[in-house]
């Protein structure tokens, strides 16, 4: 299974917001659209991802005010990306090694979606639950 294939089913709405706003601001349209982490985008350009995770560690845990911290100061701006046509594994894979919960997903410097380790557990489940009912049928002779 591809990105692409996670991105037909899951869809490719993108949401971002831009390094100037407050992390207040971000956390407030991410609670709207009931996500954990939101792409930090200006002049269609990636600059970062922000997450609940960053919030917990960059503003609770050092006492920071998120009404007067700006998304850029706290941002991860190193963000790992992956293609539509990487396959699943390959993302499991980043996910584990650098301990991420979210990849942009670019085709040609354009974002085209962000899937996270939620879709790709629910991927991978999916993709079980189809070679299980194939081997079901193979083994009962077509009669399920």
């Amino acid at each position: 299974m591809t990105v692409n294939q996670i991105l037909a089913k899951k869809g490719k709405e993108i949401y971002s917001v831009i390094p100037t706003i407050t992390v207040y601001e971000a956390l407030v349209s991410m609670s709207e659209k009931n996500i954990g982490a939101i792409l930090v985008v200006e002049d269609n350009v990636l600059k970062g991802i922000f997450s609940e995770r960053d919030y917990a560690r960059k503003i609770v845990l050092k006492d920071k005010s998120s009404k007067e911290t700006l998304v850029q100061e706290i941002m991860a701006s190193d963000v790992i990306t992956v293609k539509p046509s990487d396959n699943l594994e390959y993302c499991m894979e980043l996910m584990y090694t650098k301990k991420i919960r979210h990849l942009p997903v670019l085709e040609n410097e354009t974002i085209v979606g962000l899937i996270s380790i939620g879709d790709v557990v629910k991927s991978t489940i999916d993709l079980q639950k189809e070679t299980i009912e194939y081997l079901d049928s193979y083994i009962s002779g077509g009669k399920s």
